[in-house]
């Protein structure tokens, strides 16, 4: 029996090919790296159809396809796997630094003396400037004091965007979906650096003008971090 010497077997070890993942290790390894909790708590609907529509691809490679040609499928499932995660941590690091940002950071900044007519005009000198990502922060800073100023909800430094839209939809119930985009918009602005447009100032502007229409429905409401109802 012949004895290889340690040196040379840990030679010989790094020598070897690395080793290339069969169909199904491929497989597991995107599932198990866009599975993490990460993605999906920060990832837009887009990008959750198109890891659907990844995995619809994969099963369909299960049959023929992969049997033709092993050594190219094998490879390319890799390449767009790897590609879907570079994509997925490219679009939602923003969107989780942006949370992490926004958390204990007061809404109205440095500044909380300002009152909703002050933002809204704010918001539209903005607009008039072409100064979107300012006209979506100042103008989602007026809808958040204005139901401050209607008593709805209480004054309360360190209220994060989030909490407003939760705390809001409870009254406004049929404005809860546009009212968490809102806020997901004024936090990928204001702390996730993302642009904004003119489309972004006018949906807040309008959720503002019709929030101001509505009446709010306590009915069934625990009284915590809402203002007392006149």
């Amino acid at each position: 029996m012949t004895v290889i010497p340690l040196d040379a077997a840990t030679t010989l070890a790094a020598m070897e090919p690395p080793v290339t993942p069969d169909r199904e290790e491929a497989r597991r390894w995107a599932a198990e790296e866009l599975s993490n909790p990460r993605y999906p708590d920060a990832q837009p609907g887009w990008l959750d159809q198109l890891w659907r529509d990844f995995l619809d691809w994969l099963s369909s490679l299960e049959g023929e396809g992969l049997g033709q040609g092993p050594d190219l499928g094998i490879p390319l499932m890799i390449a767009v796997a790897l590609a879907l995660i570079v994509a997925a941590v490219i679009v939602v690091r923003p969107r989780l630094n942006a949370r992490r940002k926004a958390t204990g950071v007061d809404i109205y900044g440095d500044d909380a003396s300002v009152d909703s007519e002050g933002y809204r005009k704010r918001a539209a000198t903005a607009a008039d400037d072409g100064d979107w990502p300012s006209a979506v922060v100042d103008q989602f800073r007026a809808l958040v004091r204005s139901a401050e100023e209607r008593d709805i909800i209480d004054v309360r430094a360190g209220r994060t965007a989030d909490e407003v839209a939760n705390q809001l939809g409870q009254v406004f119930g049929s404005a809860q979906a546009r009212l968490d985009a809102a806020a997901r918009l004024f936090d990928a602005v204001r702390y996730g650096e993302q642009g904004a447009t003119a489309s972004d100032y006018e949906s807040i502007r309008l959720l503002d003008t019709d929030l101001l229409d509505m009446k709010p429905d306590f009915a069934g409401q625990a009284h915590a971090g809402f203002a007392v109802p006149r």
